[in-house]
This record gives structure tokens, sequence and C-alpha cells, in this order.
């Protein structure tokens, strides 16, 4: 075979992969910056319940906290889509990323609790606030049948760092203590955080006049199906969020795992749900998203049951693979998302329905930590309810013609 041949079938070959995978420029940089600051951010962020109880919070606070969490993730998402139509997809970035970089630092030097209250309010840019800007991304440099692929290769480069950083996080904490573990996380999440403002600046994609319209005219614009969407997604989210931050505190305050070997469990959970991504989103592109999107929702349900059910770290670990099957038929879901919205208001759309759903789940947690009150067991046995009648309601309520 001469050098030409060889060269040609390389190039054949990287094309195939670049077709198969999704991949364009645009998507690829928005991924990078998502497993960047993915990557700082997993050092410690699964640790923050801890870190709180070492400042001096209570069950209550924390429970309190991830309320917060949620309430902030809610108002965030329209000013961001509203950022990212108007401003551009790059210039958003710049923006979401330097108010986050603000967040860890008062993360890293918070002398009290209360502290880290007011970090979240920063920190929470890039995780809510970005993500219209990265959903209108894929939209905007995709075809419809190539979105669940773009969306799988944002969902696995945002999981990848979930099982690696929670396991070094979880070495720093037990080799240094909760407090120093997390300030060594936060101290590289604020190099990456330089390092992916240097990448977003090469997102080139034009800047459109934004149509004008408010957000009343936004949600008159979202189609019937997306609204049913949006109403199981909020009952799933309310399964999630009642359970969400007290789950690492179930494992090691009552199940007596140690943090570094829950983070172990966080890395199997995301290795599960990287290894089912790449089929799951390939096969949803070409038969429909449904069948994906209601197994995501069954195992939400099956998580937190799961959990109180395991009676050793071998079932422990049973658990969480289930917790990794949440993901095979997230990119099926936001690819609906994006496939239903109108072009023109596409960040703004992304924005309103998570501002819909964040805010609908905000009670979440607070109650959550109300009922560990009760009996730790409780609120993941109310949860795994509410996640099993979500899944039933999308099952019913939304077609398969508009889920494909």
């Amino acid at each position: 075979m001469n050098e030409e041949a060889a060269v040609a079938i390389r190039v054949g070959w990287r094309e195939m992969v670049k077709d198969y995978l999704s991949l364009e420029r645009n998507v690829s940089i928005a991924s990078a910056a998502v497993f960047l600051l993915g990557f700082g951010e997993e050092l410690w962020k699964k640790f923050i319940p801890k870190y709180l109880e070492a400042l001096g919070a209570g069950i209550p606070l924390i429970g309190i906290f991830g309320t917060v969490e949620d309430f902030l993730d809610a108002v965030y998402q329209y000013p961001g889509g509203w950022i990212a139509d108007h401003l551009g997809r790059r210039k958003a970035f710049l923006i979401f990323i330097c108010l986050a970089a603000g967040g860890y630092l008062i993360y890293l030097l918070s002398p009290s609790w209360p502290f880290v209250f007011i970090a979240l309010a920063l920190a929470m840019a890039w995780q809510s606030m970005a993500s219209p800007a990265i959903f209108a991304v894929i939209g905007d440099s995709l075809p419809r049948e190539r979105r669940a692929m773009g969306f799988t290769q944002q969902s696995i480069l945002k999981r990848v760092p979930i099982v690696i950083a929670p396991i070094i996080g979880g070495t720093l904490i037990t080799s240094w203590g909760v407090v120093k573990g997390v300030h060594s996380g936060l101290v590289i999440t604020l190099a990456l955080a330089a390092i992916t403002l240097l990448l977003v600046r090469k997102i080139k994609i034009e800047v459109v006049a934004p149509h004008a319209m408010n957000i009343r005219g936004v949600w008159r614009s979202f189609h019937s199906a997306l609204k049913r969407l949006l109403i199981s997604d909020i009952i799933i989210r309310i399964c999630e969020g009642m359970t969400g931050v007290l789950t690492i505190l179930y494992v090691t305050n009552v199940k007596g795992v140690t943090v570094a070997w829950y983070g172990t469990l966080i890395a199997i959970q995301m290795t599960t749900s990287i290894l089912v991504y790449l089929p799951a989103g390939k096969i949803a592109d070409r038969v429909g998203r449904k069948p994906f999107v209601i197994v995501t929702f069954l195992s939400f349900a099956l998580f937190p049951i799961a959990i109180i059910l395991a009676s050793n770290f071998t079932t422990l670990v049973a658990a969480f693979v289930i917790g990794g099957l949440r993901e095979i038929g997230e990119p099926s879901r936001k690819a609906m998302i994006v496939d239903l919205a109108q072009a023109n208001i596409r960040a703004r759309s992304v924005g309103l329905y998570y501002l819909v759903r964040s805010l609908s789940i905000t009670p979440a947690a607070a109650i959550g930590g109300l009922l560990w009150k009760v009996n730790p067991q409780v609120p993941f046995v109310v949860a795994g309810i509410i996640g099993f009648i979500g899944a039933v309601v999308f099952a019913v309520t939304v077609e398969e013609r508009y889920a494909s």
C-alpha cells in the first residue's frame, strides 16, 4: 500500500468516527469546557454536605442548602438563555465562567457555613446559566437527526470527571480532613477555570439578532408535547431532589461507608452512565427517544429504594449501577427539548423550561431534610414512589411521534 492510500484510509477513518460521534467544532469546544470545569467541581462538589457539616451546619441547614441550590438553578436558567440569545454563545460562556470562578474563590476562603451559601450563588452561574447556552450550541451546530449523539458527547465529557474526580477528592479528604481536602480541590478548580476561559474564546457561532419576545411569549411558543415532557420531568426531579444532598449522608452516616469509598460508588455510577451513553444515543437518533426516557425515569424511581435496601457494599454497588442507568435517556430527553423549541428563541426556551422545572422542585430537598428527622429512610421511600408516578405520567402523556 502506497503512502497516499494509507493517508486516505486514515482520513476516511477519522471522518467516519467524526460522523458517528457527531463531532463538530463548536460542540466539541463546549463539551471540553464542560469537562474541564466539571472535573474541577467534582473534586469537591459531592462533599459539600460534609463541608457544611464541618463548618457547623446541621442536617436541616444542609437540606436548606439543597433547596437554595435548586432555587438558584431555577432562577438562573432563563437569564442565562437571554444572555446567550442576546450576546451570543461565546460571550455568554465567558461571563458565566468568570462568575463561577468568583464563587469558587469564596468557597475556598469561607470561614463559616453562611459564606458557603454566598459562594453557591456565584458558582451556580456555570452549572445553571451556562446550560441553555450549551443546549443552544448543539441545536445551532447539528441537524435534528444528530442531536442525541451531540448531547451524548457532551454528557460523556460531563460524566467522565465524576468517575475520576470524586475518588481523588475523597482521597484528599481522607488524608487531610474535610476542610483542607475541599480547599485543595478548589485551588485546582480555579486553575481549570482559567484554562476554560481561553478555550471558549475559540467558539465561533454567528450572533443572530435576537427575536423580540418576553417570557410570556416564550412560554406560549412551547409545543404541547414539550409542556407534557416538562410535567413528567418535574415529578422525576422532585424524586431526585428529595434525596440528592442526603445520599452521601445516608451512605456514610447510616450505612457506615467511608467518604473515600463513597467516591468509588460515584465513580461506578458514572462509569455505568458512560458505558450506556454511546449505544443509547446512536439508537435513539435512529428509532426514537421515548423508550430511553422511560428507562431513565424508572431508574430515578428505583435508585433511592435500592440505596435503603442495600445490606452491604456489594448491594450498594448494585444500587449505584441503577443510579448510573438514570442517564441512559438523558441525551434523548435533551434532544427532545431542543427539537421542540423554536430555533430563533432556542436558548430562552431551554432556559424557561429549566426555570419552571427547577422552581417547581425547589422545596424537595428541604422536605427531604425534614423527613430525615422522622427516619432517615423515609425521604428515600417517598422519593421512590414519586419517581414511579413521574415515569407513568411520561409514558402515558407524551406521544411517540414527538419523541423521535
